[in-house]
């Protein structure tokens, strides 16, 4: 029987990037839906548990992807109301990438120092990415605080993960390098989740810091967000930091990625979400 992935996507256009990595991940068929949204998106989910017997579903399986988190979360929420018992498919939620790049990355860090009690900060930090990482950092136990060039928007995600996660983080206003590296001086652990080619930090402004040890940059379009380090990074040691690159833990964000679609495809009643994501990647790691 034919393993079919129906991608429910938020924007307009479903990802190309989630299209590829879906096969990749072993589906047979991805057939993708945009601009998909709680009011429309009904009738899709019951062709998808409506169709096969119950020791088949396990072949039909949804993925919630797009721009926005928080219309993903919403998505996520509407699917699920429309299952009950004996008619369900296994999700997964993953918009823009949030929940593999943000597991993916922390557990790399996870791997070069312990999290518990230390220091972090994730520099332009409200995107989705930056947001989930977050709550992965402070799930392990992490102090973290979270930077925007507005102290509203720094605000805004904070209370978005405490609502989702129950994890306490620290909003902080930096709008120009020298108050991102004041924001970083007493920091263990920086990971940056700023736009594709937007320098955040200048190697002046952490190489010499002290109390920094480990350095994790989600930007592989340059220049890249924290000056001196490399997209290719991996694990590299300089000037006394341990550094990844997006290139360097994005290994681990696709093989996750896949590994994520292969696991929709062994049971239908599987909700990945960032919990279940992060624990999968911490073993891959």
């Amino acid at each position: 029987m034919k393993k079919l992935l129906f991608q429910f996507d938020t924007d307009t256009h479903p990802s190309v990037f989630d299209t590829v990595v879906a096969y990749d991940g072993g589906a047979d068929h991805v057939i993708g839906h945009g601009g998909l949204t709680p009011d429309n998106v009904g009738g899709l989910v019951d062709g998808c548990i409506f169709t096969r017997a119950p020791k088949d579903k396990k072949n039909t399986a949804i993925f919630i992807g797009g721009s926005n988190m928080k219309a993903g979360q919403n998505l996520l929420a509407a699917v699920q109301k429309h299952f009950f018992p004996g008619f369900q498919v296994s999700v997964m939620l993953d918009s823009n990438g949030s929940n593999t790049t943000a597991a993916a990355a922390v557990a790399r860090i996870a791997t070069s120092c312990s999290l518990a009690g230390k220091k972090a900060v994730i520099l332009a930090g409200t995107g989705p990415v930056g947001q989930r990482a977050a709550a992965m950092m402070a799930l392990e136990g992490a102090q973290v605080s979270v930077t925007s060039r507005h102290i509203f928007n720094a605000e805004k995600a904070c209370f978005a993960m405490k609502e989702r996660f129950n994890v306490d983080l620290t909003p902080v206003e930096a709008a120009d390098l020298d108050a991102r590296a004041a924001a970083i001086q007493d920091a263990n652990i920086v990971l940056a989740t700023g736009a594709a080619g937007v320098e955040l930090l200048k190697p002046e402004h952490w190489q010499d810091n002290p109390d920094l040890e480990v350095l994790a940059d989600a930007n592989a379009i340059p220049p890249v967000g924290i000056g001196g380090t490399n997209v290719m990074d991996k694990g590299e040691r300089r000037h006394g930091k341990i550094i990844w690159g997006a290139i360097g833990f994005g290994s681990l964000k696709l093989a996750l990625h896949r590994a994520c679609i292969a696991q929709l495809f062994t049971d239908n009643k599987l909700v990945l979400d960032a919990e279940i994501i992060f624990q999968l990647a911490k073993q891959m790691a």
